[in-house]
């Protein structure tokens, strides 16, 4: 009898998605399972079409791949749940071809007449873009390659096992954002995101702006759960890391919550109905125990259901705080019945909002008053509310607006009141009070920078604030950010070892945030003199790229943003160097980091630069391109030679041609 999938939620057993991993399972990558169904597939396919044509009833000279080689596949999502066949059954299975309208390739079915696997070309360009997995018959699981270009980009869970659709934007193999995903399911990510310490995975359950700004929400409710999502987002890696009720064998277990409830249009000025849940719960098992997950708030967004804020773990013990929730009093009444204190409090978000509307359109001399009232409103709003997380939630709303608009010079008097924000509001919170320290010193150090400002002095004061900031807040993602900027001082003054050691730390201490890996491109940069490297992504025209597909050439690696005029004047530099070592077989290829991808598309539209552009989502903070290799300041350019060895980790624009010069002799 053949292992079917049991009908549970969409996550399978941690043995089952550890053996899926190795080599020993037949798991195969997308590059290469690409070429496999290219052998197997592609001859098939070119053989039925050819039967069709003269007339026959049954493609019979078709080659097919063997039951095994089909069923040695693997969907690339490790939690999909599929029939798995028996060693022993294989033999037994049956390999078919299609030969349906629009549709060619092969299906296998069990010994029991089961469909269990189907591997369909729909566009009839002779490849596989739909591999599809079933479960008692019934498809459960498809990788889809959507754009027709060998590569999966969107993966779906089906029948019983869930509604899960995922985007791979970047054709890696990892998920990038959901476009469908139900309360269930969230709750099940969540778990796993934590089991897993991958801020990842847990951001791409996030409401984005953009999705909430959708919903119509009045402005207060709106401001508050941007900024729940933000500190969320931002804190997450160090929650993963602190908590110990969620290790690396639980498993979700189901969902547990109130019925959902509908907001209606017109609660706090809202222009639309939202559906939320509250007090969402995700129950889950770990060596044995039972535990349970406090999810918080969820708020439907088209197909989409999305987090706002941070779950909560619980003690080990299993005991769990409730939550007070973000639309519903406990009693289930909205909002708009709110209690009296609780009035006061929204008399002081009116007035906040009054204030803001102010603020959009004052004249200059107007506006440290203005931001001096507003701070005072934000003030009372964390003394006046009710628990931490509110406190947590005004707190850095107080930070936030208040170092913007010192660094801005609207409100430099802003700045005694950032200093004083820790020790004030965060004493107990050393999250918040780190985060409140940085943005200070940040500020400041803006402020600092007047043009009679004597930069080297300023720049040693910085590096001091850094140094002292790491030694007062260990541990904390503020702290990782800092050294971060110690090791890039550091490369400017030449001095990669102490860079490096920095960038190791962080690189070790922060595994799975986005510091952690930009320190760990950052090591591999600082250590790829005399070695080879390898680099992927996606050009602006949407090819595939890698590096070493230019073996034989000497490159340039260009990063660059339209923001960064440097960049623009080495340009003009690359262009006359390309043709001056053209026999050589020069090539450059450039990286931008810029936010938005139109930005990159209409410089290089209207500029015409003729060489490799690639582009990834996240600019030069958060894109894989820039973490690749750790990079924090622009221009940066590294010179490989034609065996792909690296000559240059981060070479300068004046030094390019003599350096290019003695490597192509």
């Amino acid at each position: 009898m053949m292992d079917r999938s049991t009908r549970r939620p969409p996550l399978v057993n941690v043995n089952a998605r550890r053996q899926r991993r190795s080599w020993d399972a037949c798991f195969v990558p997308p590059t290469l399972r690409g070429r496999l169904l290219s052998r197997w597939l592609g001859v098939g396919i070119f053989a039925a079409a050819a039967a069709v044509q003269a007339g026959l009833a049954c493609p019979a000279a078709a080659q097919s791949p063997t039951a095994a080689q089909a069923l040695s596949l693997k969907p690339l999502q490790q939690d999909a749940n599929y029939e798995l066949v028996p060693a022993g059954q294989v033999a037994k299975c049956t390999v078919s071809d299609i030969t349906e309208e629009g549709q060619n390739g092969w299906e296998v079915t069990g010994p029991d007449g089961h469909l269990l696997r189907r591997f369909v070309d729909t566009n009839g360009d002779k490849k596989i873009d739909l591999w599809s997995y079933y479960n008692y018959g019934v498809e459960a699981y498809r990788d889809i390659d959507g754009d027709f270009n060998g590569k999966a980009d969107q993966y779906r869970w089906l029948g019983n096992t869930g509604t899960r659709w995922g985007v791979d934007q970047d054709e890696d193999g990892r998920i990038d954002a959901w476009r469908r995903i139900s309360a269930e399911e969230v709750s099940a990510e969540v778990v796993a995101a934590l089991r897993e310490q991958d801020p990842r995975r847990f951001a791409r359950l996030l409401a984005t702006p953009t999705e909430l700004k959708s919903l119509g929400l009045g402005e207060a409710k709106l401001a508050e759960l941007e900024m729940k999502a933000k500190l969320a987002a931002r804190e997450f890696a160090e929650l993963a890391q602190s908590q110990t009720s969620i290790g690396p064998e639980s498993e979700w277990l189901q969902f547990a919550a109130p019925a959902p409830g509908l907001v209606p249009e017109g609660t706090d000025g809202s222009t639309k109905d939202v559906v939320v849940y509250e007090n969402v719960v995700a129950m889950y098992e770990n060596g044995g125990r039972s535990g349970q997950l406090m999810v918080g708030t969820l708020v439907q967004v088209g197909d989409r259901w999305r987090m706002v804020s941070l779950p909560n773990v619980g003690s080990d013990d299993g005991a769990l705080t409730q939550s007070s929730g973000l639309f519903f009093t406990p009693g289930g009444a909205a909002t708009a019945a709110t209690p009296a204190s609780d009035s006061a409090l929204q008399t002081l978000v009116t007035q906040l909002e009054s204030l803001d509307k102010k603020l959009a359109s004052a004249p200059e001399a107007g506006l440290p008053a203005l931001h001096a009232a507003r701070a005072d409103l934000v003030e009372k709003l964390i003394a006046g509310s009710g628990n931490d997380e509110d406190r947590a939630t005004w707190t850095r709303q107080l930070v936030d607006t208040v170092s913007v608009a010192v660094q801005s010079g609207q409100y430099p008097e802003g700045l005694d009141r950032l200093k004083r924000v820790a020790g004030k509001f965060a004493r107990a919170n050393e999250t918040l009070a780190a985060y409140a320290d940085y943005q200070a010193i940040q500020a400041e150090y803006v402020l600092k920078q007047t043009p009679d400002a004597d930069f080297e002095k300023v720049q040693l004061w910085y590096l001091e604030a850094l140094a002292a900031f790491v030694d007062a807040h260990p541990r904390t993602i503020e702290s990782a950010q800092a050294m971060l900027q110690l090791a890039l001082a550091k490369e400017f003054e030449d001095d990669e070892k102490e860079a490096l050691a920095y960038y190791r730390k962080v690189r070790d201490g922060y595994k799975g945030t986005e510091a952690g890996e930009k320190a760990a491109g950052a090591v591999r940069r600082l250590e790829s003199v005399g070695r080879k490297i390898e680099l992927e992504g996606t050009t602006l025209d949407g090819k595939s790229f890698k590096l070493s597909q230019l073996r034989g050439r000497p490159v340039i690696v260009h990063y660059w943003a339209t923001w960064c005029e440097p960049c623009k004047q080495d340009m003009k530099l690359l262009s006359r160097l390309q043709g001056r070592y053209k026999r050589q077989g020069l090539t450059l290829v450039g990286i931008n980091v810029d936010a938005r991808r139109g930005d990159a598309e209409a410089f290089v539209r209207e500029n015409r630069l003729p060489w490799i552009q690639l582009f990834e989502e996240g600019g030069l903070e958060s894109s894989r391109l820039s973490k690749a290799f750790g990079v924090q300041t622009l221009p940066t350019m590294m010179l490989v030679d034609k065996d792909g060895t690296v000559v240059r980790h981060n070479v300068r624009a004046a030094e390019l041609d003599a350096v290019i010069e003695e490597m192509v002799k």
